[in-house]
């Protein structure tokens, strides 16, 4: 049985913006006539504000927070809780105040469900300062750096790059890959990441997945390309 997973941010959306209507209209369609399930790094709430709550229910499920905590429209149907040690916290306290990147705009440190979401700029940053950030990132790779010095020290816990300004934290093995265990053998699965070369966090669903029938898009209208011509193909419906 064909199965449709999608990230959000960066495949479905604009990175943290709402989905496109015509997209939306789209994927409804697709939704209705598909199995199509999502999986995010961003809770239910912030999902909802993207995609819509209508887009949302109309997906089998939906792995929200990597797949740590996951819905059926609004039934929960299971939570999995993460709490990292102080010295992690020390450690984002530490590059929040060396970091070279001048600007903190609040929110830097934001716990969800089975995940903790850091970033240098700030969840609270416009979309000009999210800009600059993403410049500096991309200049200074400080996401990956990040990212990497984690993994080396905390042995028990996985950083991945997320999303334009963030870095995704959380147990061994909670990462987006996790969700593969709920698919039966047979399934034929395709899934859509922004993020899925290695130490982005599509990275770990897509490495399970041996790359197989696995798009590494580049935006929401990539993603709406490529869905096109899967339904030319015959392969969706």
């Amino acid at each position: 049985m064909n199965r449709f997973i999608f990230d959000v941010d960066g495949t479905l959306t604009p990175s943290r913006g709402k989905i496109d209507p015509e997209f939306k209209t789209f994927l409804n369609h697709f939704a209705s006539t598909n199995n199509v399930y999502l999986v995010t790094g961003s809770d239910k709430e912030k999902t909802i504000e993207q995609i819509g709550k209508e887009t949302y229910n109309l997906c089998k499920r939906v792995y929200n927070c990597s797949g740590n905590d996951v819905y059926e429209k609004d039934v929960n149907i299971r939570s999995t809780p993460f709490k990292a040690d102080n010295n992690l916290y020390k450690f984002m306290h530490s590059w929040l105040n060396t970091s070279s990147f001048p600007l903190r705009t609040g929110n830097h440190i934001e716990e969800r469900i089975g995940t903790i979401n850091f970033s240098i700029v700030g969840r609270n940053c416009t979309l000009g300062e999210r800009q600059l950030y993403i410049k500096h990132d991309i200049s200074n790779r400080e996401r990956e750096s990040i990212a990497f010095q984690i993994n080396l020290e905390f042995p028990t816990i996985t950083a991945t790059v997320g999303g334009e300004t963030g870095i995704d934290i959380y147990r061994k093995g909670g990462d987006k890959s996790q969700i593969l265990d709920d698919f039966n053998k047979d399934d034929r699965i395709f899934f859509f990441g922004d993020r899925c070369e290695q130490g982005g966090n599509d990275w770990p669903l897509a490495y399970r997945l041996n790359k197989k029938n696995v798009f590494n898009v580049k935006g929401w209208r990539d993603t709406f390309e490529r869905l096109q011509y899967l339904q030319e193909a015959k392969i969706a419906q």
